[in-house]
């Protein structure tokens, strides 16, 4: 396993740890564990998809079992309403994973959103942009 798709790993679980802490107790409460359903990951601005790999990651992390199908691909260009993916399976394990996988998927597509917003400022300038250090502590194998 490479050295970047081992941190994405430790990234995601740090992510779920802090999350579900002690465990999902409203989801726990209210849905059965046998319980199965399928729902949609949709857009709610315009902008960029970034980070549908790590969203399927986060889903797998929680249930191997749940399918995940990623309907449209990174670098993609959204508006509100748009379906993202399609998640099925234990409706326990998609509420415990969907808020994590909602984060990582709003903050990569945010940041790919403005810089895509940066580059169209400069088109047909003798400039480039170009990533940086400037990164969020933990995330940077991510945000990059």
């Amino acid at each position: 396993m490479s050295s970047s798709k081992l941190q994405i790993e430790e990234i995601i679980d740090r992510a779920l740890a802090e999350d579900l802490g002690k465990g999902d107790v409203t989801t726990e409460a209210l849905i059965s564990s046998d319980q199965q359903g399928t729902g949609f990951i949709v857009a709610k601005k315009e902008g960029i998809l970034a980070g549908t790999g790590v969203a399927k990651q986060v889903f797998h992390r929680v249930d191997t079992e749940l399918k995940v199908e990623i309907l449209l691909e990174d670098g993609a260009g959204v508006k509100p309403g748009t379906k993202v993916a399609k998640v099925s399976g234990s409706i326990a394990s998609i509420l415990k994973a969907e808020r994590v996988a909602l984060n990582f998927l709003q903050r990569l597509s945010g940041i790919a959103s403005e810089t895509n917003r940066y580059v169209a400022r400069v088109e047909g300038l003798p400039v480039r942009i170009m990533d940086t250090r400037k990164t969020t502590p933990g995330l940077r194998s991510l945000e990059k």
